[in-house]
């Protein structure tokens, strides 16, 4: 029987998806197509979410730009007259691995280990998972090799953290290890913060299984007997698919006492955060944890010897713990062949902001940026061009254009003054003002500090308030000189990494578009044309049809004009919000 797969993530679920899943549900119940309904999570491909799969034996086709009315179609064309319906296909691999579709490139280009199940099965089934191999790392762990051996695999696998400071994960499993204590923690942060990244939810709501497996084997290698998952409350579907297969490994014994006879005791606890950014810091996050104010603590001593309740304690983000089934059942120099030498392995990336093809992807560690952005993103949205990529967050900065050639992996990302992060990519293009965008991160971290160090709850206001300025055409020439002080400052008496790294964004715009800030401070101009203060909106009359269009979508009246003569902005008006641009047909107002 034909089986169809609707894409049920959080993005597909934005896109329709719901709408469709019911549409195909409602014509199966009429009995006029013989198939199974079910759904996945997601493939990577948001920007043509809602998907629909029609999978039959050895064969996938994907179909994209789902609605309810394009169902119809496939369901007589494909489901019942075994004819693929390329007006909707993205992607289809033969029972010979022959493909073709769309975006047939976008899914080759990837090696998935971290995604390996995602899009691919269904996230609240465990025996679908077990069909993929699952709990199969754990039997290994548990029944026939050591803790140590099970530590010694993960080193010598080379697997970095993937949250962003990229420390060797099999090393931190020892010192957890070497502690000795009566209670021993597991902790999972997937306390996603970022703006522009989606990579731990996505695999939560596509794989939880993944990550409760790997979570389970950490607690064998480290002798501990429970674990923690903090989840942002925002990602009620990732919390939701978690509670659902956290009590499927409990039924089936993968979770709780004595777990495939081995003696071994572990469970497993969701904790939802409240969606403070300095949670993502381990110490902080700990202290959400027993009831505290997220604030973080002074080390040493370091969380392997007093962690959660002052107990030895490991904390992995979500995708480094996807990563450990397979790295167990392949072994480590599988792993090895993935990726650079100093950094192995394969890296998932959130694609965002003005890049064609924004979604998931999972690539070997050292590959380009110019690769991620145009051969597997499909390049800049409109015809624009690329000017830069944000990486890191609110922790990052931004590596021009210049430097689109740099791998991405944790040697050579820190040397131009970004960092990997946990994997979000923002891309820009030369709509974009670089200050602008300093200001924007500055304020999103100005706003997360928890407030205990004095340089990062003054240092950050002062900073902002300094970019703000510039931003309104009131900056002035020593204001430069201000935030690199400033920022040296933060740096180095912050006592976490939120404050530790907050004037980064800051730092590498500097350095990189220092003519941009100059262009502010000194002409009042804004060379991207964004900052609103320094820009006027005008009528170019010879190319206005008078068709009075931008003057009906104006909300505060500012243009006039008669019907079928060339139009004019009250600039005393006008608050700039861009409707009237989005709206003519002719390109005849302008930014200035």
């Amino acid at each position: 029987m034909l089986k169809i797969i609707v894409g049920m993530s959080t993005c597909g679920l934005s896109a329709g998806a719901r709408d469709v899943y019911s549409e195909i549900e409602k014509l199966l119940a009429k009995g006029e197509f013989n198939a199974e309904l079910s759904y996945t999570g997601c493939i990577g491909m948001c920007f043509r979410e809602p998907l629909v799969e029609v999978r039959e034996k050895d064969c996938r086709t994907i179909y994209g730009d789902m609605n309810p009315k394009a169902v119809s179609e496939i369901l007589e064309k494909h489901v019942n007259g075994g004819k693929v319906v390329d007006d909707y296909l993205v992607y289809r691999e033969d029972a010979s691995g022959n493909k073709s579709g769309d975006e047939s490139a976008f899914l080759s280009q990837q090696d998935r280990i971290v995604l390996r199940n995602c899009g691919v099965i269904n996230p609240e089934s465990i025996e679908e998972y077990e069909k993929q191999g699952g709990y199969s790392a754990t039997k290994k762990a548990l029944c026939e090799i050591s803790p140590k051996e099970v530590v010694e695999v993960i080193k010598a696998s080379g697997l970095r953290g993937r949250g962003g400071a990229g420390f060797p994960t099999g090393l931190k499993w020892s010192f957890a290890a070497n502690y000795e204590s009566d209670k021993k923690f597991v902790v999972c942060n997937a306390d996603e913060g970022d703006p522009g990244a989606f990579m731990d939810r996505s695999v939560l709501e596509g794989d939880p299984h993944a990550v409760i497996e790997g979570m389970i084997i950490c607690g064998k290698a480290i002798d501990a007997t429970f674990g923690y998952i903090y989840c942002r409350a925002e990602y009620p579907l990732a919390i939701k698919r978690l509670e659902i297969a956290i009590d499927a490994a409990r039924n089936k014994g993968y979770l709780g006492k004595n777990i495939f006879d081995s003696g071994f005791n572990f469970d497993i606890k969701i904790k939802r955060g409240a969606g403070a950014f300095v949670c993502g810091e381990e110490t902080a996050l700990f202290a959400s944890i027993e009831g505290e104010r997220g604030m973080p603590r002074i080390r040493p001593p370091f969380p392997a010897e007093k962690g959660l309740w002052q107990h030895p304690t490991n904390n992995n983000n979500v995708e480094t713990f996807a990563n450990v089934p397979w790295i167990l059942m392949n072994g480590a120099d599988a792993y090895r062949k993935y990726g650079t030498e100093k950094s192995p392995g394969t890296k998932v990336f959130a694609l965002t902001g003005k890049v064609v093809k924004g979604g998931l992807v999972e690539v070997p560690m050292g590959t380009s940026i110019d690769e991620l952005v145009f051969k597997i993103g499909g390049g800049i949205k409109d015809g624009g061009t690329f000017k830069a990529v944000q990486m890191g967050g609110p922790s990052g900065g931004c590596i021009p254009a210049d430097q689109k050639s740099t791998p991405v992996d944790f040697e050579n990302i820190p040397k131009t003054g970004a960092i990997m992060g946990s994997g979000g990519m923002v891309i820009l293009d030369n709509s974009t003002c670089m200050v602008d965008i300093a200001r924007f991160f500055l304020d999103f971290t100005q706003n997360e500090s928890c407030g205990k160090c004095t340089f990062c709850r003054i240092g950050t206001k002062r900073m902002l308030e300094v970019l703000e300025r510039i931003t309104m055409g009131e900056g002035k020439p020593e204001d430069i000189e201000k935030l690199q002080y400033l920022a040296v400052q933060i740096k180095q008496a912050s006592l976490c990494g939120l404050g530790q790294t907050a004037p980064n964004p800051v730092l590498t715009t500097m350095n990189y578009y220092g003519n941009e800030y100059e262009a502010h401070i000194n002409e009042s101009r804004c060379p991207a044309k964004s900052c609103s203060f320094l820009v006027t909106y005008n009528i170019d009359a010879e190319k206005c049809t008078g068709c009075t269009l931008c003057a009906k979508v104006c909300p505060v009246e500012a243009i006039s004009g008669e019907v079928k003569k060339p139009h004019v902005i009250d600039h005393d008006k006008c608050v700039k919000c861009g409707k009237c641009i989005s709206s003519c047909n002719f390109d005849a107002i302008y930014k200035d």
